[in-house]
């Protein structure tokens, strides 16, 4: 049994099948569009800061003081 999914750009039904050489994606052209988004920078990844980087900068600047 073939799993069919949702093709992430267009939403159309695709094969998650091994014969699907664009999986996820539908076609050719829905996965070079994606790349192309990622590669734009049209996608993008949240990120917290980390505290302990923010307490790291505060004690380098403190020492840059003294």
């Amino acid at each position: 049994m073939t799993t069919k999914v949702l093709c992430p750009r267009c939403q159309k039904s695709s094969s998650l099948a091994v014969s699907n050489p664009y999986r996820p994606f539908c076609s050719e052209r829905c996965k070079l569009i994606d790349l192309g988004s990622w590669a734009s920078e049209e996608y993008k990844i949240p990120a917290e800061d980390s505290p302990s980087l923010d307490q790291d900068e505060s004690s380098a600047n403190n020492d840059n003081e003294h």
